[in-house]
């Protein structure tokens, strides 16, 4: 039987995904209890979508119907939350003001196509906001859009920290990339000059995730708001007057993609001044999420390794193991810089003072770190058109995920490189992702104070398609990517050998191997004190995280943290050869990769 009925399906569609994606269902669309089979939508008399299930069973965890509609409500009442902190502002501006008013642009599920998706929704603050369902962690790892049937390829990333990413730009000294924000940089900030603001500019008109047609849906949509008030207040009187065509309501609620509209990004006909204002009004909805994300609301510094910095906490006798540990044997602080001397190897004590206060731990950076392709993201099994005219990925399992290489080719699942002069780098960064802040890897909800088996725990996924499962198994891979390397897919490990334990998958993207990690010496103890020196750099320690508290779930417990999640590991099938359309565009990946 299936692992979820179409029902489920539908009420999962409630929940979104992705740099900006959960759900939030506060009208009657999707929401858990609707009549199996179809999708109202949002226009009385329109026909309805037809439910679209291409996942094979035991894809789509079996739960959702009961974890949507847990997200649902915690997302009802942050948003409720943001209404009662401005309304207490009174009028007052500045900082304040805008802070708040990326705070409700957050939460508002009405910035999606069929108003059942908020950015916050597959970003929650008590996972450092990132994904909120350990089910789908565990499992499917990409979370779907507004649209039931669609899901994204990687896993959610945090929004802590993220607004300090420069710009991107290519260091020719180095000879690398640096700054951006997503897996694969993608939001270079060019236009903006902030990566985290371009960032939230991409979910809304992503087809997997907020799936507005039109980048004018967000201007459309922030004019017919409850807060419409502080946005002009905040961009100024009459900053949303746009003379929008009495068809955009139907066109902002029909999800990008379909072919009713031929391709085109523009479908809302709109005089050329008028675009040029609704495309001010987009620059504005970014500065102001970027706002809200840079806010000590969401980045505060208030971790045990800053108060340790401030000489107000010390450190237990592992978390110091492990932190020497991070400056040297483990190499962590290669790429998560946190600011102090690094030692170049075990027995050479960093004495160091700290060089800075603020570590943001990341080096900015992008790296290959041979993880293996997880059969269980959602995007392999999206090869057949939706009841729309739309295909997700017509490429199935002949997908790869080359990240940075792909971006630079303005290829497939990415984005346009704003610069002609990078795309020659493309080969010497396939299969690169950024190297995400260290900062809040750890956190959980207070009732479920780890990421770890046997908890109480709270299920995580790591890297960028979720393939780990645990801080444990992260660092497990560092230490021993190299030394348990087999070359088979996940699923297929050797008799006798335990996927994760003791056999590594060969790499999805094989080329450009970060080879600082792989083989560190480290044994099983001080793996673990790299994982307790890790759990240091959660927020909350001086002073409570805001909203940290919000999870109404359940924990999960047993297990060990080892083995964590290969219950649910599933052979991955024969692969065919690396697409065309992702290894053969120009520059050529090389070597080839099959």
């Amino acid at each position: 039987m299936r692992s979820t009925s179409a029902v489920g399906l539908l009420a999962f569609a409630c929940l979104s995904a992705a740099g900006a994606a959960a759900c939030g269902e506060s009208d009657k669309r999707g929401a858990p209890g609707s009549s199996p089979g179809s999708q109202p939508a949002s226009d009385a008399g329109a026909p309805p979508v037809r439910a679209y299930d291409p996942y094979p069973p035991g894809i789509l965890p079996a739960d959702l119907d009961a974890e949507v509609a847990r997200v649902l409500r915690e997302v009802d009442a942050l948003e409720a939350t943001a209404m009662e902190e401005w309304r207490a502002q009174k009028g007052a501006g500045g900082t304040a003001a805008i802070e708040v008013l990326g705070k409700l642009m957050n939460y508002d599920k009405s910035m999606s196509t069929y108003k059942n998706v908020s950015c916050a929704s597959c970003h929650m603050p008590y996972t450092a906001f990132g994904g909120p369902i350990p089910s789908v962690n565990l499992t499917m790892v990409a979370y779907p859009g507004t649209a039931h049937y669609r899901a994204g390829k990687r896993a959610t990333q945090r929004y802590t920290y993220s607004p300090f990413f420069p710009v991107l730009q290519y260091n020719q000294t180095q000879g690398l990339f640096f700054g951006g924000n997503f897996w694969d940089s993608r939001a270079t900030g060019y236009l903006v000059r902030n990566p985290d603001a371009e960032q939230s500019q991409h979910p809304p008109v992503d087809t997997q995730e907020m799936g507005f047609s039109d980048t004018a849906c967000i201007a459309y949509r922030l004019s017919q708001s409850a807060y419409r008030p502080l946005f002009e207040q905040v961009w100024g009187a009459g900053s949303l007057d746009i003379a929008f065509p009495a068809d955009a309501e139907q066109i902002c609620a029909t999800p990008g993609g379909a072919s009713m509209f031929g391709g085109s990004l523009t479908p809302v006909a709109l005089a050329p001044t008028d675009r040029t204002h609704a495309t001010t009004v987009f620059n504005h909805w970014a500065q102001s999420i970027d706002a809200y994300e840079q806010s000590v609301q969401v980045s505060p510094f208030s971790s045990k390794f800053d108060a340790f910095l401030a000489g107000s906490a010390q450190l237990t006798a592992d978390e110091a193991a492990g932190l020497k540990l991070f400056d040297g044997k483990a190499n962590c602080n290669s790429c998560h810089l946190d600011g102090r001397g690094a030692a170049a190897k075990s027995g050479q004590s960093d004495t160091s003072a700290a060089a800075e206060v603020n570590p943001l731990f990341t080096c900015f950076g992008s790296a290959n770190l041979g993880v293996p392709l997880n059969p269980r993201v959602a995007i392999y099994y999206q090869t057949t058109p939706d009841s729309l005219g739309f295909t997700a990925n017509t490429l199935g399992f002949g997908y790869r995920d080359l990240g940075l290489g792909t971006f630079l080719r303005s290829g497939v699942g990415s984005a346009t490189n704003p610069n002609s002069t990078w795309t020659q780098y493309a080969p010497k960064t396939d299969g690169q992702m950024q190297t995400s802040s260290a900062r809040n890897a750890a956190m959980t909800p207070p009732q479920c104070p780890s990421t770890e088996a046997p908890g109480p725990y709270f299920q995580k996924a790591f890297f960028h398609n979720g393939y780990i499962k645990s801080l444990k198994q992260l660092v497990h891979f560092y230490n021993t990517r190299d030394v348990f390397k087999f070359d088979v897919t996940s699923g297929h490990c050797p008799a006798g050998k335990t996927e994760k334990v003791d056999c590594w998958p060969r790499p999805e993207v094989p080329n450009n191997i970060d080879m600082t990690t792989g083989n560190l010496g480290l044994t099983d103890r001080e793996e673990d004190q790299v994982v307790a020196f890790m759990q240091t750099l959660t927020d909350g320690f001086t002073k409570p995280y805001p909203h940290g508290d919000s999870f109404t779930g359940a924990c999960m417990t047993g297990g060990s943290a080892k083995t964590q999640g290969n219950e649910l590991l599933i052979p991955t099938p024969e692969l065919p050869p690396c697409a065309t359309a992702v290894c053969g565009l120009a520059p050529l990946p090389n070597p080839p990769i099959r």
